[in-house]
Formats: C-alpha cells, sequence, structure tokens
C-alpha cells in the first residue's frame, strides 16, 4: 500500500529560505511541490522520506535565485491489484459504493462487484441508495456506520482532461476500483 520512490527533482529556492539551514528550506519546497500530489504510475505522495543528495545552487540569468537538482526519497501510497483493505462508506447510489480512506476517497466498488446477489433500496437521501446483500433468506446492508474491507482489483491513473464540464464532479488523477464479492469482504459486521 505505501512505497518508497525515489525522485529527481530541479527546484528554484526562493531567496527569502536562504536564511534557513539549506536542507531544511528545500525540504518545505519540496512538500509544497509533492505533498498530496498524484504522480502517474507512482501514486499519492504522502510524505518526504529523506534528502539524498543536493547539487547546484547555480543562479541563472534573470532568475535571481539559486536553482539546485535534489534527489530525494518519498513515501508513496499506491495500493497493488489483489490487496485487501478497510475503508469507510462515503457515498452509495445506483452504480455503486464510493469508500473513503480517510486520506484518499477515490476508491469505487461498481455494482456488479457487489456481493451476489445484492440489490438497492431507496436511502434516506433521494441522490443515494442502500446496498443490501440477500444470503440464506437473510439481509445485509451496508451502511454509514461499517467499516468495509474491498479487494483492489485495479488502479487507474486517467489522463487530465483539458476541460470540464460545469457542474461535473472534480477531476481524480487516481482511481481505485475494489471488489466485495469474496469471502470475508464487505462490513466487518458480516463476518465477526
Amino acid at each position: 500500500m505505501f512505497f518508497l520512490s525515489q525522485l529527481e527533482h530541479r527546484l528554484r529556492l526562493p531567496p527569502h529560505l536562504l536564511n534557513l539551514p539549506l536542507e531544511d528550506s528545500i525540504k518545505g519546497q519540496l512538500q509544497s511541490i509533492f505533498l498530496d500530489k498524484v504522480i502517474a504510475k507512482l501514486g499519492l505522495c504522502v510524505s518526504i522520506y529523506d534528502i539524498k543528495s543536493i547539487n547546484g545552487g547555480f543562479v541563472l540569468p534573470v532568475e535571481g535565485a539559486p536553482t539546485y537538482t535534489v534527489v530525494f526519497r518519498m513515501i508513496m501510497f499506491r495500493p497493488y491489484v489483489g490487496e485487501v483493505i478497510a475503508a469507510k462508506l462515503k457515498d452509495s447510489n445506483s452504480k455503486g459504493l464510493q469508500l473513503s480512506l480517510g486520506f484518499f476517497d477515490d476508491v469505487y466498488v461498481p455494482f456488479y462487484a457487489l456481493p451476489v446477489p445484492s440489490h438497492s433500496e431507496p436511502g434516506d437521501n433521494p441522490k443515494q441508495v442502500k446496498w443490501v446483500w440477500r444470503f440464506n433468506d437473510e439481509d445485509y446492508p451496508i451502511d454509514e456506520e461499517s467499516e468495509i474491507r474491498f479487494r483492489v482489483t485495479r488502479v487507474d491513473y486517467p489522463p487530465i482532461p483539458l476541460e470540464q464540464e460545469e457542474g461535473s464532479k472534480p477531476f481524480a488523477p487516481m482511481l481505485v476500483t475494489g471488489s466485495l464479492d469474496s469471502d470475508g469482504l464487505g462490513p466487518i459486521a458480516w463476518w465477526v
């Protein structure tokens, strides 16, 4: 789920940060650039782990600030296919479920990946539905209070759209698709 990735970045250090220790000011700038951002094929940047090397410090013409080449390691969130993760229900509609890990909300379980047989019932909110698994003549609902285990089936990095329609949901640079259709998956309360 979490990986250590090594990156190299050319960084222009603003002059007002030159009075701080070099490594601290560079680490602060790297954090402002990378934290909570998704890098395609690497995942979501969670934290700067360490700085391996700092080279340069050249002031380029017309810049007025030193530019460094920094090699650093970063902790990345990148779930792998087949991994089982626990999450909370964020939204439920006719297309399936949206789950949240607390720091990452773009986890989707499509209706066809829910336990079979599942059906939807009207929810409290007209835009939401409540999904219910029917097993041995008993109903097992998926509700907001439950912690839900899901298996990762796909991790996608969609291309950045040039234009977005007004009123559409925000662009998600990393999408995790999951499944609940297996023993031990779904709300933990089903299995204890």
